[in-house]
């Protein structure tokens, strides 16, 4: 699973203060960090449990998604020859599900089995990032589409019609695995805790400040990290951020991004740099962060507000950075605004 590469949150701004009963914990996970931040679990919450639950929650994810290691469940369908069938876990079918849901919603601009195309212009596993020619993308295409799988949710069952179908959860597997993360310590009797993997966030409760949680969006431009675009005050919700100024290259004096439209079978080029969305469940929000990304801000928009997700969207024009966000998203930032949190 690739490292978080384009996810813009500055976790726990500066004047988040230290209390006695904060705990905060971290450690690798998916080729990137995993960070917990609990307060007021009280003492007979033990930290090493609350790692434990964490590890066990995350390693459903892993075993099942992560296309880096090559036993997963993903690793063994995507190596798999055409037409055998082969029955997927819970875990795999509810994220594909939700993948497909999101598939039609964007009438393919989001697609789980973008892969193919992900590979060949250098942003997978094995890369290196390089301009594929016209005759390898064309290729490549034929492969490309959910036409190329069929299953049946039912049974779990998928087959490929094509060796070289694969599907990609990388955008959306993490934000399932916070989700996991965040259900495993509700039922501990944490209410109050920000858990964050790779940008990936699910906030519940109040903050150790006794108010709700601070997040910073980043400013999108390529090796300026740090910098604070603005500011978002949640507690109860999913937050994530997908961009295209973190990964790409340059080829020929052209710039490519490594968000891959997969209509087109090209990287995205449009006016959107930087899309965050809040959601109840992360794995929606990580997930639409991605597809907003792609189909650029005025339909992401319109699919905002059709499909009620709260959206804060960073567009360049010439030299200067635009904002735009919808209804939903007004009450996370004015939270912010006005001071409170603070």
């Amino acid at each position: 699973m690739r490292p978080a590469l384009a996810l813009a949150f500055l976790l726990c701004m500066a004047g988040c203060q230290q209390s006695p009963d904060v705990t905060r914990m971290s450690g690798p996970i998916f080729g990137t960090q995993w960070h917990l931040t609990y307060h007021g679990a009280g003492t007979n919450v033990d930290e090493q449990v609350v790692t434990q639950l964490i590890q066990d929650a995350f390693a459903v994810v892993d075993g099942s998604m992560n296309h880096y290691q090559p036993d997963s469940m993903l690793s063994r369908l995507n190596a798999a020859e055409a037409q055998t069938a082969m029955e997927v876990d819970w875990d795999f079918a509810l994220v594909f599900n939700t993948a497909l849901d999101i598939y039609y919603a964007t009438d393919g601009a989001y697609d789980p089995s973008v892969s193919p195309l992900i590979n060949l212009w250098g942003f997978g596993p094995k890369g290196p990032t390089r301009r594929p020619s016209g005759n390898q993308l064309e290729e490549t295409q034929k492969f490309v589409g959910l036409n190329a799988f069929a299953w049946d949710l039912s049974s779990r069952t998928f087959v490929k019609r094509d060796a070289m179908a694969m599907l990609d959860f990388s955008s959306i597997a993490k934000g399932y695995a916070v989700d996991l993360g965040a259900d495993a310590l509700d039922e501990l009797g944490i209410a109050n805790f920000m858990l964050e993997v790779g940008g990936e966030v699910q906030v519940r409760g109040k903050s150790p400040r006794g108010d709700q949680w601070r997040l910073a969006i980043e400013e999108p431009v390529p090796g300026v990290g740090g910098k604070i675009f603005t500011a978002i005050s949640v507690s109860d919700v999913g937050i994530a951020t997908s961009g295209d100024y973190r990964n790409f290259f340059e080829s020929e004096g052209r710039r490519y991004s490594h968000l891959i439209d997969p209509r087109t079978g090209f990287p995205i080029e449009h006016d959107l740099v930087s899309a965050t969305v809040i959601h109840p469940s992360t794995m929606l929000a990580d997930a639409w962060a991605t597809a907003l990304m792609v189909v650029g801000t005025k339909e992401a928009l319109r699919l905002a507000n059709t499909y009620d997700l709260a959206v804060y969207l960073i567009s360049r024009q010439g030299d200067e950075l635009i904002s735009s966000y919808n209804d939903d998203m007004m009450p996370w930032l004015l939270a912010s605004e006005n001071g409170e949190g603070q």
